[in-house]
């Protein structure tokens, strides 16, 4: 079996662990779990390094435990955050949990008839009857204020500039969460917390709790993964519409992969090792491969088709390629024709807008008028028809004469036509 702990090494996924952490993982088949936050219905890129964590450890023969926190997801955390997050009910949360679970289980064998087989559990299940008394009996008493104190995120939020300081609720999360780890310990023989660099104090909370509780020949162990950063030290996974989710219907597989193939030089060569399970070897050779000649983008085109196939299918990257190639290659009208109108607006965003009326287009326009009356894809008639007879309009992907007239039978999804002027000029026009 392969060493997870040399595995997230030499990927870059490692930012701390306790003492005796890679001589248990080596000495034994351990059980350990990483919680993730079901404010969502889905996913987005920025859980994908703890996922892929899972995946690692799964195959190097341990078993990986998912958490879904409905219990901590109706309070919020303040590891990093300055605000509360919202509070869910349940049957929100129990329906996020299923969406979570059938997205994850593209990364884990749920199904495996081994003892590794993955699992997903949700912290609401064990706390729902836990009454306040017995949560101040039980868990209350073995941790000091002083110890909450002194962790990074409590301080934080106390130190900073907040208007609303930190409210109790919030400040009882790492017990909530040390008593997730205590749970699961006594129940499912778990001895790992695996989280980001940013959960390292609610971690070893859980582990000091286990201790206490059940004496300190009880050991239990935390690791973490470093916080995933772009080269220009933004905020991974962000973009200007907001996240990368990996849900189709939220983020298009054509969105999804544009988002990868655009990365730049230095965070694909971090983000291969990261986002994907190819092995090292492997890698090593691309990333040669890529330095020779970077204007071919090799690291980010592998890296958009490994992720892309893995959160969605080879289907969908298939398609997203395709799609590609109608902005950047030689396409059909038929490919076109063939997109969702989701992904075809996503391809086409940030290319000018025109409107026209569509009691105008159901009379007929010529195409002279449509591009220069109608429309302003040309300041002048006179231009619309020169370049027209050179050959350099074309609609919806097809070339048009000056004998072309625009009907309703040039609708994409009833409502669009894609003009191309030249090579690189596209224009959205929007039917109303």
């Amino acid at each position: 079996m392969k060493n997870f702990v040399e595995e997230l090494r030499w990927r870059g996924m490692l930012a701390q662990m306790m003492p005796g952490t890679e001589e248990l993982l080596q000495k034994e088949m351990v059980t350990a779990y990483l919680g993730t936050d079901p404010t969502a219905d889905s996913l987005h890129i920025g859980h994908l390094c703890g996922i892929m964590m899972l995946r690692h450890l799964q195959r190097c023969g341990h078993k990986p435990i998912i958490l879904v926190g409905g219990a901590t997801g109706m309070i919020g955390d303040p590891s990093g955050k300055s605000q509360e997050r919202n509070l869910l009910n349940e049957e929100t949360l129990r329906h996020n949990q299923e969406c979570i679970k059938k997205q994850v289980a593209k990364f884990l064998d749920f199904e495996s008839k081994e003892p590794n087989a993955a699992e997903m559990v949700n912290n609401y299940d064990w706390m729902k009857d836990f009454t306040f008394l017995d949560f101040a009996r039980e868990v209350g008493k073995h941790i000091t204020v002083n110890y909450m104190m002194a962790k990074d995120s409590v301080q934080q939020r106390l130190n900073g500039t907040a208007r609303d300081g930190l409210s109790f609720t919030e400040f009882t999360y790492q017990l909530l969460q040390g008593y997730d780890f205590l749970w699961l310990y006594q129940h499912k023989n778990c001895k790992l917390q695996l989280g980001g660099n940013d959960q390292w104090g609610n971690i070893t909370t859980g582990t000091e709790l286990i201790r206490r509780t059940l004496g300190f020949e009880n050991e239990a162990f935390a690791l973490t993964c470093p916080l995933i950063t772009k080269a220009d030290g933004k905020k991974f996974g962000k973009t200007e519409s907001g996240n990368i989710w990996l849900d189709p219907k939220r983020t298009t597989p054509y969105k999804f992969y544009q988002f990868w193939l655009n990365v730049s030089d230095e965070d694909a060569e971090k983000y291969i090792k990261i986002f994907t399970s190819l092995e090292k070897e492997v890698i090593d050779a691309l990333i040669e491969e890529h330095k020779k000649d970077p204007g071919m983008r090799v690291l980010q085109k592998r890296l958009a088709q490994e992720v892309t196939v893995m959160v969605h299918s080879q289907e969908a990257l298939d398609a997203a390629i395709e799609a590609s190639n109608i902005l950047f290659g030689k396409a059909t009208k038929e490919a076109l024709m063939k997109l969702d109108e989701q992904t075809f607006l996503d391809i086409f965003e940030g290319v000018p807008q025109e409107h026209v009326n569509r009691a105008d287009l159901e009379l007929g326009i010529p195409i002279v008028d449509f591009m220069a009356v109608n429309t302003q894809i040309f300041p002048s008639k006179g231009e619309a028809r020169k370049m027209t007879q050179a050959n350099g309009v074309s609609v919806n992907k097809d070339k048009v004469t000056l004998d072309k007239v625009m009907t309703p039978d040039d609708l994409i999804d009833g409502k669009y036509i894609l003009v191309q002027k030249g090579k690189k000029n596209y224009y959205l026009v929007v039917v109303e």
